[in-house]
């Protein structure tokens, strides 16, 4: 106690002096200062993953700023899917100092060279589109030259399969084109959309002669506009919105992208963000459990301080000083980790983004990561940090001391509760939604009380039920679950929620994986075609059999939209209701079918199914019972749609539950037989192909005799989904990593810090002539109890916690794999019978009384 030689009595004894104080503080960190730094390195890649995700988002918010008119490639777009009605055409030629034009459609291209077919996006344009940014191409000329003659560009990626190179040919439809050049990149693409859906350019001055433009395709009509400097292109795309609803046009300004871009990437910044809270929640335990026993060893020093006149606030404000102080460097330490690792990010996710990041210093997203780390350092260090106040002089003369009782100390109370309250507050920014909240908090704080209960219970039931018959190594290493200085209840919360919230992740990522893998065993469809019209129905269906291949499902598919719900029109719900997604649903196009019966992957939920409309009848649809929720449609609403033109009211007859992972056509809105058979409409086919090799001649036969259909080739959306969830899993990889070696950092740092627990019981063991065997069996039994009790826990709540994400949040089964989970248990276990042991090495090779003088 030499180095705490200054007395606060003064003439205001209990006062605060905070120059006293912050002295205090600096001279009695100074042979703890290693051991602090353990205490909050627990939370630096928790506010280095965040600082990280949020200089992305600002950067990335930047970039969509600046490069927003790249994206949109002009100054307004104006969208239909249908052939544009004469009036509107005149408008639509009538606007912008430049104009281009542009139909997208899905088709089936064949490469001549090879006999490789694939389905790819076909995009026919003319004019000088894009006004901003470019057609990436090789050779460079070739994005505008292949606009003057029967030339293509072609996807890199398609080039690469096919082995195509330019001035080699490819069939669209009925029309054969040279490759003028390999697209590089379009205006905003990302490299996730081009393995999904290829895109070949082509003139639209040869479409017609492709013979793909006909009465029924899919077909979307892009019309690109360029205005002069100073313009306000706001203005006028409002003042002409009532004339684009009227034509079922819509429109899309820079402005409006910049939202729409930055919007659709809201979640992934949300869920980054997430991930990396996850990482700060396992650094707070890590503090906590820390400082809970960096108090207990100061508990001398306290009552000797408290001795020599300092009041239990000034005692309270020392430790809560050195709190403040290495916490900050902690933050700021995380805060430039996470500055390094923002440089890493836009490489990680540049497949998913339609921008180029750049990625510079963003000082908010360092302030903001500072500021955390600060208040998570204080907030959950204030728990143990409380007990201060209750140690009184005596404790000089006393051989332990008892924490006041949570009921008789409001305070602990006061301090639970701004916990919940951060964590929700916390949760509730990255998830925006208070039911996803409740939710996360609530399994946060379960899985804490269930492992603080387990504690208890173990603690309760090894003195309860001690087995006094073991051996003496085996009573010793089981009677330090419950001895005075016990850590049972830290290490099992610490390490339990380290294991819960790794176990988590690891599952989580399976079931997103496996929620997009589509079944391939030989009862199901692997080949689906569309865009089947009426009149080669039979042909189509007659070809697939000839090839001795199953026509499995043949359904027809109309498109249109819900312009009323119950007498309600688009703009009456903008004006009163909350729902948005009944909004947004009279704005999107619907794809129905119609049909007698439902299909075996259709349960009827509520109301009764109508398959005929007999005539004069009402008309009763069903529609799928979680989107009529969504919606707040019900049986007995009333629907009016537009089908292609054509005005139609039906009755909501029935609700019905969709199994979506069945691999065949499912749908929304059913229609009974006898309402659509009139309307325009395409077909689609789904049959099954045994092998490679007859699916690549089935394609050619039917590329050959009916250019106009598309096919999917499910064998071939399976490798490019392998693909995209290679990437999509590294990137959860990527994010899950702060988790986990946060995650090992807790349980190291519990592990090394629990050692001054155990320093005067290993010294007198060794003082009474127990061996250094004996000792590291004793330790290593004890922290076997621990670690294996931690880590099964911790893994029985990410299973529960997983299979309640599959069940109702994915909506898919849970079949968690053996493996990994035995792995994982015997991971943590080892750990932490390692980690123990490496404690007890600097207490085995030194004398007994040297250990005990350098404690003093």
């Amino acid at each position: 106690m030499s180095e705490l030689n200054l007395s606060p009595t003064t003439e205001k004894s209990t006062a605060m002096n905070v120059k006293w104080l912050l002295l205090m503080a600096w001279r009695d960190s100074r042979r703890n200062r290693s051991r602090l730094f353990l205490f909050i390195s627990s939370i630096i890649l928790g506010i280095a993953a965040l600082v990280a995700i949020y200089s992305f988002e600002y950067n990335l918010k930047k970039d969509i700023d600046s490069q927003a008119k790249s994206l949109l490639g002009a100054d307004l777009v104006v969208e239909t899917n249908k052939a544009v009605a004469p009036n509107a055409l005149k408008l639509l030629q009538g606007l912008g100092d430049e104009r281009s034009e542009e139909r997208a459609f899905a088709s089936m291209i064949y490469f001549p060279k090879s006999g490789g077919t694939r389905l790819v996006s076909v995009k026919a344009l003319s004019g000088q589109y894009p006004y901003y940014g470019e057609i990436e191409t090789s050779p460079a000329t070739a994005s505008r030259t292949f606009r003057e003659s029967q030339t293509a560009l072609v996807d890199k990626t398609l080039m690469l399969q096919f082995n195509a190179q330019v001035g080699d040919s490819i069939k669209v439809g009925e029309l054969s084109f040279e490759i003028a050049g390999v697209l590089n990149k379009a205006p905003g693409q990302t490299g996730f959309a081009s393995s999904v859906a290829p895109i070949v350019y082509i003139p639209l001055s040869y479409l017609e002669q492709t013979g793909l433009s006909q009465r029924g395709s899919r077909i979307t009509y892009n019309y690109y506009y360029k205005f002069s400097e100073g313009v306000d292109i706001k203005k006028i795309a409002k003042k002409l919105e009532p004339q684009f609803e009227k034509a079922e046009l819509d429109y899309e300004t820079i402005e409006s992208r910049k939202e729409n871009t930055g919007r659709s990437f809201e979640d992934l910044t949300e869920f980054l963000a997430l991930v990396g809270f996850i990482a700060l929640l396992l650094g707070c335990i890590g503090v906590a459990s820390a400082i809970h026993i960096y108090i207990r060893e100061k508990i001398n020093t306290i009552a000797i301080l408290r001795c020599l006149g300092a009041s239990s606030k000034q005692a309270f404000f020392i430790y809560l000083i050195q709190i403040i102080g290495i916490g900050f460097i902690g933050s700021t330490l995380g805060a430039l980790l996470g500055t390094l690792i923002q440089q890493v990010l836009p490489a990680v996710l540049a497949d998913f983004l339609p921008v180029q990041i750049t990625a510079t210093v963003s000082w908010l997203a360092i302030a903001q990561g500072i500021i955390l780390g600060l208040i998570i350092s204080i907030l959950f260090a204030l728990l143990p940090l409380v007990s201060v106040r209750n140690i009184s002089p005596l404790n000089t003369l006393r051989l332990s001391f008892q924490e006041t009782s949570l009921f008789k100390d409001p305070l602990k109370w006061l301090v639970y509760f701004l916990i919940v309250l951060f964590v929700f507050g916390f949760s509730y920014l990255q998830m925006s939604s208070l039911k996803q909240t409740f939710f996360f908090t609530g399994g946060v704080f379960f899985a804490f009380l269930v492992l603080a209960a387990l504690a208890y219970a173990l603690m309760w039931l090894a003195r309860r039920f001690f087995p006094s018959s073991w051996s003496y190594l085996w009573r010793q290493g089981f009677a330090n679950l419950f001895r005075p200085n016990n850590q049972t209840l830290i290490l099992v919360v610490s390490i339990g929620l380290g294991t819960a919230f790794i176990s988590t992740l690891f599952f989580v990522q399976g079931i997103l994986i496996n929620s997009v893998t589509l079944s391939s065993s030989k009862n199901q469809p692997n080949m689906v075609l569309f865009d089947i019209q009426t009149d080669q129905k039979v042909a189509v269906a007659d070809l697939t059999k000839s090839m001795n291949l199953p026509v499995i499902q043949q359904v027809p598919i109309v498109n249109l939209r819900i312009t009323e719900i119950n007498g309600r029109n688009a703009t009456d719900l903008k004006k009163d209701s909350l729902n948005k997604a009944a909004i947004r649903a009279l704005d999107r196009e619907f794809r129905v079918t119609y049909r007698d019966s439902l299909s075996d992957s259709e349960e009827i939920i509520e109301g009764e199914w109508t398959g005929k409309v007999e005539s004069g009848k009402p008309i009763y649809v069903s529609i799928e019972d979680a989107y009529a929720r969504r919606i707040g449609v019900k049986v007995g609403d009333e629907l009016k749609f537009n089908v292609q033109g054509a005005p139609l009211k039906a009755i909501i007859g029935s609700t019905r539950k969709v199994d979506w992972n069945r691999i065949q056509t499912n749908f929304l809105l059913i229609f009974p037989a006898g309402v659509l058979e009139a309307a325009p409409q395409f077909h689609v086919l789904l049959t099954q192909v045994p092998s490679n090799e007859v699916s690549a001649k089935y394609q050619q036969a039917v590329v050959r005799t009916f250019p106009n259909i598309s096919m999917i080739d499910l064998g071939l959306v399976l490798s490019v989904l392998d693909e995209i969830l290679d990437k999509m899993g590294f990137v959860i990889r990527f994010m899950a990593a702060f988790s986990i070696i946060t995650g090992l950092i807790v349980l190291i740092s519990s592990v090394l810090i629990s050692k001054y627990q155990r320093i005067r019981e290993s010294v007198l063991l060794r003082t009474i002539g127990a061996s250094r065997k004996q000792i590291l069996i004793i330790t290593a039994l004890e922290y076997f109890f621990l670690g294996a009790l931690a880590a099964g826990a911790g893994i029985i709540l990410s299973l529960l916690a997983s299979w309640a994400l599959a069940v109702f949040s994915f909506e898919t089964s849970f079949q968690p794999e053996m493996l990994p989970i035995i792995l994982l248990f015997l991971l943590i276990c080892s750990l932490t019978v390692i980690i123990g042991l490496f404690n007890s090495r600097g207490i085995l090779n030194r004398p007994p009384l040297e250990v005990l003088r350098s404690e003093v």
